[in-house]
């Protein structure tokens, strides 16, 4: 997807080392922008993308952080800023679904969701904005979820996280709007990944018939990104499940 605004950009997606977070590094790429690929553990996986971003002829690092912590952020940012320059592009997509119901959900399951799926783009995007007001550009996008307004299937605790996220984008985008720095969210449901195989028993839920892919989460993202009029607003990919 041809982005004219986007080439040259400097980018971060957290939670890049696969399923939606390698596809949007991807299509960045393909952009014409330079990629850091953040990820937490999966350093091998995260420098596959590198050089994927690489052969085409963009520039690339991986950036291992846990960014729920706000120590390892700004040592990200320390090496990004080194290696590539300052970030005008931030993909907040890190996130854990771990499957809990009420009775067995435990104070460190809701803790650790709340703090990689949210607290995560709270510290990203704070630690971004000094270069994007300074030049009176950025742009932000959250990698929300359709479980911020629906029960979903992961739990409350998933449910809480995603509907935070989609009010820090609305929070962020109307005290940035005079910034030139759009803030907006992404909210894809049943996405086929690691997480989400393509079984018939999660396809017929899609009134699609089949689940989405993680390069039209991309397509989705890359559009909003090209936007300069559109800030604070929620776009949902699920296939026909619900409407907004």
């Amino acid at each position: 997807m041809s982005v004219p605004e986007l080439a040259g950009r400097i980018c971060l997606v957290t939670g890049a080392s696969r399923g939606i977070g390698r596809a949007i590094a991807v299509a960045l790429a393909r952009a014409g922008c330079d990629v850091a690929i953040n990820c937490r553990s999966r350093t091998e996986d995260a420098q596959r993308v590198a050089e994927d971003v690489v052969a085409l002829g963009r520039r690339a690092v991986v950036a291992q952080a846990d960014v729920s912590q706000a120590s390892a952020v700004a040592a990200m940012i320390a090496h990004i800023n080194r290696d590539l320059g300052p970030i005008d592009v931030l993909i907040n997509n890190a996130g854990v679904a771990l499957r809990r119901g009420i009775d067995d959900l435990t104070e460190a399951d809701f803790d650790e969701t709340i703090a990689v799926n949210l607290k995560s783009a709270f510290l990203c995007s704070q630690a971004v904005l000094p270069h994007m007001r300074a030049q009176q550009w950025g742009r932000i996008v959250n990698i929300s979820s359709g479980a911020a307004r629906s029960a979903g299937s992961i739990g409350l605790h998933y449910n809480a996280a995603k509907a935070g996220m989609e009010g820090l984008t609305r929070g962020y985008a109307a005290r940035l709007v005079k910034e030139g720095i759009t803030v907006n969210a992404v909210a894809p449901t049943l996405i086929e990944t690691d997480m989400m195989p393509a079984d018939p028993a999660n396809s017929t839920r899609v009134p699609l018939g089949r689940l989405g892919r993680p390069d039209e989460v991309a397509q989705a993202t890359l559009m909003v990104l090209g936007n300069a009029y559109m800030t604070g607003q929620t776009i949902h990919l699920s296939g026909g499940m619900s409407f907004d």
